[in-house]
């Protein structure tokens, strides 16, 4: 087993200091449940997805032992197909259906822990859990490239798909996905060839995708995700900032609502660090430092009118928001640009423009 050298926790300076960021790391262990689960919050529902970006957060901050239980528990869950049931509370399955870019974000959460620990061994335990997921997620592929979003146990796609956020987070999962292939030298085409139809479609035809203009994730996962870069993602970024952007208070969950959310923050904050806006990512992420409760925990949201915190509940995947966010800012860690993606092997080429999107170029 080859591990890196010490690690460094993350932190940005004049807003939250290494301390604070292990502290939030630790908010989310102490969620986490005997078997390993991390719910939402204390007694909360588990979904494969915010289980896997608590870990990573837990990662950056060396809690060896809660991330090492909470990949266990992810491969033990995982279905013959691949997949993972999309709410689990208490070790109880409420809601059997998948949702695809759940399932996929299984190769970000491997290839993260392998760029943060070096522990090759762990990344030879989860490729096999990757290539199922990724390989059940590519087969809901149509031929033009679109991946349904959520799926019943018996194969039938729910209504509602596909979804731009989370084809924005299945395109990044797929090249994380290839990251892995080539480090076991195990070439997957059908993953190249869909990641590169996905990234088209998001780049070039969103009205392929459900109508959900109104949430914010819709405005900077494309960007997060890595389909959109350049000039082009930095004018969907100013063209909607006053759309989403409360000055001093973070980011709407939806644009028609007095409600600001720490995830959805962190996370914009994560994606204009992509762009390299990063005087707007450091000012956002002070934003939002008035959710932080005293015990390292943050609230999911504040509604403005009333004045309160809304739901009345800390959740973990608020506080892995903020520490991957942290990580992205001060490049602590090996996987601080895991989101950039300057590392990630790039799909196939779509040259059409007639999404039809069926002419893949080699990369």
């Amino acid at each position: 087993m080859r591990r890196r050298s010490a690690l460094t926790i993350p932190a940005v300076e004049g807003i939250i200091s290494a301390q604070q960021v292990r502290a939030t790391a630790e908010s989310i262990a102490r969620a986490q449940e005997p078997d390993g689960a991390i719910p939402w919050f204390t007694g909360g529902h588990c979904d494969p997805w915010d289980h896997i970006e608590g870990a990573m957060a837990m990662t950056l901050a060396g809690l060896t032992e809660p991330v090492a239980a909470a990949y266990d528990y992810l491969r033990r869950m995982q279905r013959p197909d691949g997949s993972w049931a999309s709410k689990i509370t208490g070790g109880i399955v409420e809601d059997a259906t998948f949702e695809t870019n759940q399932c996929a974000y299984i190769a970000v959460g491997a290839w993260h822990h392998f760029l943060v620990t070096g522990d090759e061994e762990e990344l030879e335990r989860m490729w096999p859990h990757v290539k199922l997921g990724l390989d059940l997620v590519t087969s809901y592929a149509t031929e033009r490239g679109e991946i349904a979003w959520s799926v019943t146990p018996e194969g039938e796609e729910r209504e509602g798909g596909p979804l731009l956020t989370g084809s924005s987070s299945t395109y990044h999962s797929l090249r994380c996905g290839l990251a892995l292939a080539e480090y076991f030298d195990e070439p997957q085409p059908e993953w190249e060839i869909a990641a590169g139809q996905l990234a088209h479609l998001i780049a070039e035809h969103p009205e392929v995708f459900a109508e959900k203009d109104r949430f914010s994730m819709d405005w900077y996962y494309p960007v997060l995700g890595g389909a959109l870069r350049g000039q082009a993602a930095i004018e969907r970024f100013r063209s909607r900032w006053d759309r989403y952007v409360v000055p001093g208070l973070g980011i709407r969950c939806v644009d028609d609502e007095p409600w600001v959310t720490g995830a959805e923050s962190a996370e914009c904050v994560m994606a204009l660090d992509t762009v390299d806006m990063r005087d707007e990512a450091l000012q956002l992420y002070a934003d939002i430092q008035h959710m932080r409760a005293d015990d390292g925990s943050y609230w999911t949201g504040w509604q403005f009118k009333a004045q309160v915190y809304w739901p009345a509940e800390q959740s973990t995947w608020t506080a892995a928001a903020v520490v991957l966010a942290a990580d992205a800012l001060s490049h602590a860690s090996p996987a601080s640009g895991i989101f950039r993606a300057d590392d990630l092997p790039l799909p196939v080429r779509i040259e059409t423009d007639a999404c039809g999107c069926k002419t893949p170029a080699r990369r």
